[in-house]
């Protein structure tokens, strides 16, 4: 079991880098979810113009991107055993919800349907969503670090298992929040006969987060 909690520890502080040396303050996910709400908040809370929408926009792709980095490499972390690997998926189901996130709402700044306090009520559910994920992942680092809670080995597992069910339940929710606003900006676009505008912007249905 040793060499079970190893493996988990191993993901989450080694995944970016070759080099052991490397810290969890460097490559703390939690960090990284932690900036891109941060960030998100700055949104909802200047947004009385378009021109304060994208620029605190611009600096949350700045704080994904910079973590991008480190989601790829987890990525390709292969061979773990299952509970270590359920780590591993959870943090990455966080950088998915972020991905679609900043994916998602780039697009929506560009589509003429929807206004700029729709804009700033969009960027505040996203922010809502990803801040609970992130609250999540921050309960996943305590209990595999050495300050964690006093758990035995069994209840360990028990916690990971909740938190990856859990934080999935809110990357379905944010897919659903997506998938929910465009349907609102085709109805609009229809309404202008201009629903082609809007298909081209956000691609086809059977593509990844719509």
């Amino acid at each position: 079991m040793k060499k079970l909690i190893f493996a988990v520890m191993m993901v989450l502080t080694f995944a970016i880098t070759s080099q052991a040396r490397a810290q969890w303050v460097v490559t703390d996910p939690t960090n990284l979810a932690s900036g891109i709400v941060n960030s998100a908040n700055e949104i909802v809370q200047t947004s009385s113009t378009v021109s304060n929408v994208v620029k605190n926009f611009n600096e949350v792709k700045r704080v994904y991107e910079q973590g991008k980095e480190y989601y790829d490499k987890l990525k390709a972390v292969n061979n773990l055993v299952k509970d270590a690997r359920k780590v591993q998926q959870t943090v990455l189901l966080v950088g998915d919800v972020s991905e679609m996130y900043v994916t998602n709402f780039g697009k929506m700044m560009n589509d003429p349907n929807f206004k700029p306090n729709e804009l700033a009520a969009i960027a505040n559910g996203y922010s809502a969503l990803l801040n609970e994920s992130t609250e999540l992942l921050k309960e996943l680092k305590q209990i595999i670090t050495a300050n964690g809670l006093s758990l035995n080995d069994k209840e360990r597992m028990e916690v990971i298992d909740k938190v990856y069910k859990e934080v999935k339940e809110y990357h379905a929710l944010v897919k659903y929040f997506t998938n929910k606003n465009i349907s609102v900006s085709i109805i609009r676009a229809k309404k202008k006969n201009n629903t082609k505008r809007v298909l081209e912007l956000y691609g086809t249905p059977d593509q990844k987060y719509w």
